[in-house]
């Protein structure tokens, strides 16, 4: 009965993949594609140092401006974008002091 089911599904699932990915595999004949994927690449070697693409002088001023009123606002130490580190020295819990003893 599993094998039954597994031999109908296989040639659907086959040709249900082939149907999305031919696309995908194909080169762009279209100029207005070509287009799309030369900004795409343009795009992605920008971003690539992590920075602002594209940022205007008045924009970093405007994040800089944004970045210390967060700090100021949640009174962090260091960097707003960086997750906090927790340390929890000297805590037990319930389960922890119930097996110490």
């Amino acid at each position: 009965m599993l094998i039954q089911r597994v031999i109908t599904s296989v040639p659907k699932v086959i040709k249900r993949d082939i149907g999305i990915l031919a696309p995908a595999l194909q080169k762009a004949t279209d100029p207005i594609q070509q287009l799309f994927l030369d900004k795409i690449r343009e795009y992605s070697a920008k971003s690539a140092g992590g920075k602002l693409v594209d940022a205007t002088p008045e924009l970093e001023k405007e994040r800089k401006s944004e970045l210390d009123r967060i700090r100021k606002q949640y009174d962090i130490k260091g960097d707003p974008k960086n997750f906090p580190k927790f340390k929890f020295e000297g805590m037990q819990s319930s389960f922890q002091s119930r097996i110490v003893k």
